[in-house]
């Protein structure tokens, strides 16, 4: 399974957990081309960076359009659930 559905079920699977929070800034920040910092990945334990990672190496697959818009959809709304 690729990382951006992955992240897209964990996120809303359970928003308010601490790693879908920080995956939800993730994705909402390379959408919006923002310059946030990263440091927040630290957190997560390996394997979750590992996803991160991965998700960060999909983002930049223009094939992947599709999925990049349900995960920022449901990253949005987890932001707009936790805010």
């Amino acid at each position: 399974m690729r990382a951006v559905k992955k992240l897209k079920n964990i996120i809303k699977d359970n928003p308010s957990a601490m790693q879908s929070k920080i995956y939800t800034q993730l994705i909402l920040m390379l959408e919006s081309e923002d310059s946030n910092p990263l440091q927040d990945l630290y957190k997560l334990d390996q394997q979750e960076f590992d996803l991160a990672l991965s998700l960060l190496k999909e983002w930049r697959i223009d094939r992947f359009y599709v999925g990049k818009s349900k995960v920022f959809d449901v990253a949005f709304q987890a932001n707009q659930y936790n805010t």
